[in-house]
């Protein structure tokens, strides 16, 4: 909404974010609909449901697509570019970090205390994301329908086709419950429509493609750096339902069929990713590492979040042309507060796995009165939690 944004704001943004998203995809979804739509008002609330609902359905990982589409939806593909390198440059650089020191010394840093103190920290942020999306979408009795209806399906059942359920089940409900009116005339509909942010075509997304082709020349063997980015793009698009899901399917093709890595050092990547403030997929820079070195790692980690990203801005430029539809609006209309109970029982997730102690109560409250009263920036508060948790347990 916003096309004044320039680039350079738009990478410091992200990267801050990247820089403090610990606690999953939710975490990170709720620090950008904090940052972008609550703090910066770049987007509002209702485009914001619109790219994780698109972005759920879709292959690949949701929160770093959700990037893609807020920084199409700002400055076209140099946008959706600049916000992505942005949120996962700092995570990529650690886990290449940690990868060179794992290869020279072995083991995995003990840093568990410091991420009990996160935990209750990012279960508020979800909480106040959940809110601010809901006040502004929840208008009546049938949208909290919706809302409650998702959270409890998410909480009981679960994963990825449950998900997808919902997704569609509420847009088939809001195309039943609000869907246009005989009598409404064109003129008013469209004179109040909200006019799509950036009308740039898809060939803005082109300058995506030059830097990805680009990124694997960094080591001499090519061949192999071109085989880890045909491998590890190939199954990013076959990643439905969250970076755990993608945890069997990796297995598989860097442990039992290349033979890239060794079991212990899979599952001693895995646990590398879950410390690291971005998504559980950076586990491709660890096996990329080990293969080809540092062309290895980024030809693996461009493999892997590439064409989902790609795929993104196709659904975000083509639902930017449909959504001026009355039945689309419905149907969003519909989405959008499920959406807002999926948030809501993630919120209920992470804050189950907070620890049973006094001081994740505490920090848990005192984060609710730092982003809703005094609007402190999530930049500020994960790293304080994180540092009350090293401290007290």
């Amino acid at each position: 909404m916003n096309g004044s944004v320039s680039l350079w704001s738009l990478f410091t943004t992200f990267l801050k974010i990247g820089s403090t998203a610990f606690g999953g995809f939710m975490a990170l979804i709720s620090i950008v609909q904090n940052e972008v739509v609550d703090r910066r008002r770049w987007l509002r609330a209702e485009d914001m449901l619109d790219g994780v609902s698109l972005a759920t359905i879709l292959p690949g990982p949701v929160a770093v697509n959700v990037v893609a589409y807020v920084g199409y939806r700002l400055r076209g593909g140099w946008g959706a570019l600049v916000a992505v390198t942005g949120v996962t440059l700092t995570a990529f650089l650690l886990m290449l970090a940690l990868s060179v020191a794992y290869y020279q010394w072995g083991g995995v840093p003990e840093v568990s205390r410091v991420f009990q103190g996160f935990i209750a920290a990012v279960a508020a942020i979800i909480v106040m994301a959940a809110w601010n999306m809901g006040r502004k979408t929840i208008r009546g009795t049938r949208e909290a329908i919706l809302a409650v209806l998702a959270a409890v399906l998410l909480l009981g059942i679960g994963g990825f086709w449950v998900t997808l359920v919902i997704v569609v089940g509420s847009g088939l409900a809001g195309m039943w419950w609000f869907r246009p009116r005989a009598t409404k005339t064109a003129g008013p509909s469209e004179a109040s429509a909200p006019k799509p942010a950036n009308r740039t075509s898809l060939l803005s997304v082109t300058p995506l493609l030059p830097a990805a082709l680009a990124a694997p020349f960094f080591q001499f063997d090519l061949v192999l750096i071109a085989k880890l980015l045909v491998t590890f793009g190939g199954m990013s698009v076959m990643l439905f339902g969250g970076g755990y899901v993608f945890i069997p399917l990796i297995q598989e093709v860097v442990v039992g069929t290349h033979h890239w890595v060794s079991a212990q050092e899979f599952i001693d990547g895995i646990a590398m990713s879950q410390i690291m403030p971005g998504p559980i997929v950076l586990s491709a820079t660890f096996v990329g590492y080990k293969v080809a070195g540092l062309g290895g790692a980024v030809a693996a980690t461009v493999g892997i979040f590439l064409p989902p990203a790609l795929l993104m801005l196709v659904g975000t430029h083509a639902l930017e042309r449909i959504k001026r539809s009355e039945w689309i609006k419905a149907a969003l209309a519909g989405i959008r507060p499920a959406v807002v109970g999926l948030i809501g029982a993630a919120a209920v997730t992470v804050g189950l796995a907070a620890p049973h102690h006094w001081l994740a109560a505490l920090i848990f409250a005192a984060v609710l009165v730092a982003l809703a009263r005094l609007r402190v920036a999530t930049a500020w508060v994960i790293p304080v939690a994180g540092v009350a948790g090293w401290l007290f347990f």
